[in-house]
């Protein structure tokens, strides 16, 4: 009589446990309702031969024939001359710029603004309502923007001493965020800030918008915004990396109020010096209209 082997032993055991094993009845249920679902609509989807007629057209930016690709030299180019053509305008100059610094310190404060919270009142130790201080922000910004709409202010004239205005609330409420270890302070700084900055960013889109042809969006919209991102990570390399300066948390948010200053300044002595401009050339209109009657 042959005794069997331990291989054959475990093979043996291997099937009867095969055998035992029951397959949950409701396993199957799930991808076979997704599988259904996934041919049930796949067969709604039109054909190609069918969209083609609605797609193609005078009014559409498609063809049935291949076209040529373009000279990369001459799209790049077209660009360079749309972006010349596009910043040579004062106004839209202006608002781009304010758009591109602002937007650098604002997602500064934004990203970091967590950790001066932190050391302002820990979280192991207290209550801490930062994520509703972040709701409630977003949502006054909201309200904000909805009621500029019915502000009247001719922001070809006063546009930049609005923006300085603006920008030296802003840098106050980040020095008072800074310096006053209140969290509760810090709490009304941010939502301050929040508004504010929500506010202007809207009008200054408003603007750059009423200055452009529609094709030129993405192009000065594009810019401005490449702009702030590497504006701010030149600062935050600078400020806080370790292989910069690599300042503690209350040293960078000085900076960060100073900056917001250095903005408003600069927009303070370019919106006074264009407004004497403004004033003076509507004098110099009235009195020769005066001389020639």
């Amino acid at each position: 009589m042959d005794v069997p082997g331990p291989g054959s032993r475990r093979a043996a055991a291997a099937t009867a446990l095969l055998r035992s094993a029951r397959v949950p009845r409701g396993g199957w249920f799930l991808p076979t309702a997704l599988l259904c679902a996934y041919g049930f609509f796949a067969s709604l989807r039109p054909s190609e031969p069918f969209l083609t007629p609605y797609l193609l057209g005078p009014d559409k930016n498609l063809t049935e024939r291949e076209e040529p690709q373009p000279d990369r030299l001459l799209v790049l180019k077209v660009l360079w001359n749309d972006f010349l053509m596009c910043y040579s305008s004062h106004p839209l100059l202006c608002w781009s710029v304010w758009w591109a610094l602002s937007t650098c310190g604002y997602f500064q404060v934004v990203n970091y603004t967590q950790g001066l919270w932190e050391q302002v009142m820990p979280s192991r130790s207290a209550a801490i309502y930062n994520g509703g201080v972040e709701a409630a922000s977003t949502l006054l910004g909201a309200v904000a923007v909805f009621a500029v709409g019915y502000i009247k202010i001719s922001w070809s004239t006063w546009g930049e001493m609005a923006l300085s205005l603006f920008s030296l609330l802003i840098a106050a409420s980040v020095y008072v965020m800074d310096t006053v270890h209140n969290i509760w302070v810090c709490y009304a700084s941010y939502v301050i800030f929040r508004i504010i900055y929500m506010l202007l960013i809207t009008i200054a889109t408003f603007q750059i918008a009423a200055n452009l042809s529609m094709e030129r969006y993405a192009l000065v919209f594009g810019v401005n915004t490449f702009i702030a991102l590497a504006l701010q990570t030149l600062l935050t390399l600078i400020v806080v990396d370790s292989s910069g300066l690599g300042l503690d948390i209350t040293t960078q948010f000085l900076i960060y109020a100073g900056y917001f200053a250095l903005i408003a300044v600069v927009f303070l002595a370019n919106g006074a010096v264009n407004i004497l401009k403004k004033y003076r050339k509507k004098d110099a209109e009235l009195s020769s209209q005066v001389t020639t009657s």
